[in-house]
């Protein structure tokens, strides 16, 4: 990414206290499979430590095969607010980086990394 994108994607500074609001977890893909009504969503249930199933909508269909996604640990928002995305319930958000914006001329060169603990850890572990 180039200094001029990095400046263009960077948002407002925040306070603390409104990140320290945000829960953020360690959970597992149970499994990941695409998305019935979209052309870029992958549908990932997860095992987030609760003993409740969850199902999250993510944008990551090309840059990951469903099947090499099940059993990964990621990093999860898990207070998000509940949101219907084309007809599925999307309860969170998984964390990922990429190199080049949303959109844009340059969207099948962007690179999409999925966050993730670097070793095994139960899922609904706290990240700070």
């Amino acid at each position: 990414m180039t200094e001029a994108q990095a400046e263009a994607t960077q948002k407002p500074q925040v306070a603390f206290e409104d990140f320290a609001k945000l829960d953020l977890r360690v959970a597992r893909i149970v499994k990941a499979e695409e998305h019935p009504n979209a052309d870029k969503l992958l549908r990932l249930q997860l095992d987030d430590g609760s003993g409740e199933p969850r199902q999250i909508c993510a944008g990551i269909k090309g840059h990951y095969d469903p099947a090499t996604l099940e059993g990964r640990l990621i990093v999860i928002v898990a207070n998000l607010a509940p949101r219907k995305i084309r007809g599925e319930e999307s309860r969170g958000m998984l964390m990922a980086a990429s190199d080049l914006p949303k959109g844009g001329d340059a969207a099948d060169e962007r690179r999409v990394i999925l966050l993730r603990p670097d070793d095994e850890i139960a899922p609904g572990s706290i990240v700070s």
